[in-house]
């Protein structure tokens, strides 16, 4: 089945409400659940009270998308022939006319790196002026009493991790929401005996399940995430990562917030940063990326009414809208933004939440670009899953939307994937002057180029200094002056994600974790 084919393509939400009722129905009157007797939906797959699945339950095993929404295959053969044919049309040009088609290609991607730099500047513009951000105080989220509180799933991927898993269980006992009410499900892969031990030996509570995910291809952590959900009991799920530590009132603050939006919202993400940002260079460039990434760029999606790549934790879901678009991709490295898009396109919205869950930044060089280069091999993934018929995203996107994913998640890699060769070339015209590559640059070519270089560089430091002085982290701003290194080391993770696209495409390259210095307790942490 199509994404297409599925009856939640409707923009509207009065459209995308009735495609709701067709799956799981709101109507007030029901039957009562086998264990607390509380009046539910009858077509209900578990009890939104007490969390007791149903008799008759809908839920499949395991999720999985149909083939044709899946990265299980990287490239359809449509998309094969199409890129063979660009490839044959330029091989013909550079023996034909080199010059004047190396030209071309110059003058594209200098369009390129125009229309990416100015649709983030706007989205960087309309956060500033009227941020699209979801704020819930704690006085809100503390008024809500515990019996009327829903059971919440809280999914932990974890691999290899015997070293932080006890962190992690201290910092999910600081989240203040009442524990009959948790369900937390550590994911395990089967193999991996060292995190059991430890995450055993931790003494978790009743509240908290070991779920031992059966060995399978890929080994990867969307599909750990589709193991948990079919197990899961609550009405509303999140996902943390092994080395967060979420605002202690964030699952509080996501049930005001869901309970006062629209049905359309499937989705909440909270904001991420780092509690390592002053560690070294490296943490601090990518604490200040996050900020920006979380604190404007999203929020500028949102108010732009773009479809919205998720972060890899601290979503947070409607259960029931979250099985109904089938899960997570199992084979996508960054399934996350994956589901963001594929949310957008069946009618559904995310907001951004205004409540923060603290990260560890990779310290290492060779740590973040395995974790870096992951990420933009997943947007390239998504990307291509979701090109895969143009004209079908374009009416499901709408104009607006079909750019904004184009230059969004299609732009991120691809800049970072051109950077070398326009450095590659300023470098040798400064060292050796050839007369060939003053002949790709004419004149008119020339001075657009140099705009987009030097306004470009600008704008995007700019940003980052302004994003560091918005977070009130003023030791970001060296960092932001000195990041065109972190450029280069973005298109190195780039180009390794190009490689492995082909090669290993759902190879998910683990990311070492434990390297930070010791933190304050995660019970002190609060909302940036």
């Amino acid at each position: 089945m199509m994404l297409r084919d599925l009856p939640m393509r409707g923009r509207s939400p009065r459209h995308a409400r009735q495609t709701i009722e067709s799956i799981v129905p709101l109507t007030p009157f029901g039957v009562r659940c086998i264990e607390c007797r509380e009046r539910i939906p009858p077509a209900a797959n578990f009890c939104r009270f007490c969390g007791r699945a149903q008799p008759g339950s809908r839920w499949r095993p395991v999720l999985r998308l149909p083939p044709e929404m899946s990265a299980e295959s990287t490239i359809t053969p449509s998309q094969r022939r199409l890129l063979a044919g660009i490839a044959l049309i330029a091989l013909v040009g550079l023996v034909i006319a080199p010059m004047g088609t190396a030209t071309v290609g110059i003058a594209a991607a200098t369009a390129l790196y125009i229309a990416v730099l100015a649709y983030r500047l706007q989205m960087f513009r309309d956060a500033l002026a009227r941020p699209a951000i979801v704020r819930v105080s704690d006085d809100e989220a503390m008024a809500v009493r515990d019996d009327e509180l829903p059971v919440y799933t809280v999914l932990v991927p974890a691999y290899r991790e015997p070293e932080v898993i006890g962190r992690l269980l201290e910092a999910l006992d600081a989240l203040i929401y009442p524990k009959d009410r948790l369900d937390v499900r550590i994911l395990l892969e089967e193999d991996d005996v060292d995190t059991l031990v430890a995450a055993t030996r931790a003494r978790p509570g009743s509240h908290v399940t070991l779920v031992r995910v059966p060995p399978s291809m890929p080994r990867t952590k969307p599909k750990a995430c589709n193991v948990g959900l079919a197990a899961a009991r609550g009405e509303y799920v999140t996902i943390y990562d092994v080395e967060d530590r979420p605002d202690p009132l964030q699952l509080r603050r996501a049930i005001v917030a869901f309970r006062a939006l629209p049905p359309t919202i499937a989705c909440l993400q909270a904001k991420l940063s780092y509690h390592n940002a002053d560690q070294n260079l490296i943490t601090r460039w990518f604490t200040g990326e996050y900020d920006l990434w979380f604190g404007q760029l999203l929020p500028g999606l949102v108010r732009r009414r773009a479809p919205l790549p998720l972060g890899g934790t601290s979503n947070h879901f409607r259960r029931d809208l979250l099985v109904a678009v089938g899960g997570w991709d199992a084979f996508n490295v960054t399934e996350d933004a994956d589901l963001g898009i594929r949310l957008h396109r069946l009618g559904f919205r995310t907001e951004v939440l205004d409540s923060t869950t603290l990260e560890e930044a990779n310290s290492d060089f060779v740590n973040w670009v395995k974790q870096r280069s992951r990420w933009y091999k997943g947007y390239l993934q998504t990307w291509l899953v979701h090109m895969r018929h143009p004209r079908t995203l374009w009416q499901e996107l709408g104009p607006r939307g079909f750019i904004g994913f184009n230059l969004f998640v299609g732009g991120t890699p691809a800049v970072a994937l051109l950077n070398p060769i326009f450095w590659s070339l300023t470098a040798l015209w400064f060292l050796a002057r050839p007369e060939w590559v003053q002949a790709l640059f004419p004149a008119w070519l020339y001075y657009v180029g140099m705009l987009s270089m030097v306004a470009g560089n600008a704008a995007i430091t700019y940003m980052a200094m302004v994003s560091a002085r918005a977070s009130s982290r003023p030791s970001l701003v060296f960092a932001a002056v000195v990041q065109p290194v972190y450029w280069a080391m973005m298109s190195v993770a780039a180009i390794k994600a190009l490689v492995q696209l082909f090669s290993a495409p759902s190879f998910w390259e683990k990311t070492a974790h434990g390297l930070d210095r010791p933190v304050a307790d995660p019970a002190d942490l609060v909302t940036a």
